[in-house]
């Protein structure tokens, strides 16, 4: 069997999920989208992600100092609560639901994260913080598709829930042919003690 090398360096982002129960409510809303617009490039609904700080690509040597700030800002840190709410686009290719509830702790939560980060010697480049969960990507021979499934999503309003885990995920992006998937490497309950050694919860291999 083939052994291959673990890679020095990963594709590495700071984000918030929504509970199993707020993802299948939206995905039953995009339900009529998934049909309608078949040649959509669709997100795996496991992956829905609201990213706080995008770090690009690190030396996977930087992984564990970020999991040691992480951890504790996770711990001292409310759950915050939000909502799914409507659909937009950026330039027609990129589908996603927007945010809704505490947007200013939101905001105060991604300044931190980023703080936290910088404050580990790790440099990324600054994005504002616009607040979606990306859903799916056009072709660049499609520029309807999306414009048309955002508008379908104009009256979807979920239910409140509060964010329950801090993560630290991995992407695949740039490493092969197929979609991309994404991993965590470790997530930590928010306000919640933090176990022996600094863990939070395991990522699953």
């Amino acid at each position: 069997m083939d052994v291959f090398p673990e890679p020095s360096t990963l594709r590495v982002f700071v984000a918030l999920a929504p509970p199993d129960d707020a993802k299948d409510e939206l995905a039953e809303a995009l339900r009529p989208a998934y049909t309608g617009y078949p040649r959509l490039r669709w997100n795996r609904i496991e992956d829905w992600h609201i990213t706080l700080a995008f770090l690009g690509e690190l030396p996977t040597t930087a992984v564990p100092l970020l999991q040691s700030v992480l951890a504790g800002r996770a711990v001292s840190h409310p759950a915050p609560e939000l909502g799914l709410r409507g659909g937009g686009h950026f330039d027609e290719r990129l589908l996603w639901s927007g945010i809704d509830g505490d947007l200013d702790g939101l905001h105060l939560l991604a300044a931190d994260v980023r703080a936290l980060v910088r404050s580990c010697g790790i440099e990324f480049r600054e994005r504002p913080l616009r607040p979606h969960l990306t859903l799916a990507r056009a072709r660049r021979d499609d520029p309807t598709s999306v414009p048309q499934a955002a508008a379908g999503l104009a009256g979807f309003v979920g239910r409140p829930w509060r964010a329950e885990r801090l993560h630290l995920v991995g992407s695949n992006i740039g490493r092969g042919p197929g979609p991309i998937r994404y991993r965590d490497i470790e997530a930590w309950p928010f306000g919640a003690a933090v176990g022996a050694g600094g863990a939070g919860t395991p990522a699953e291999p």
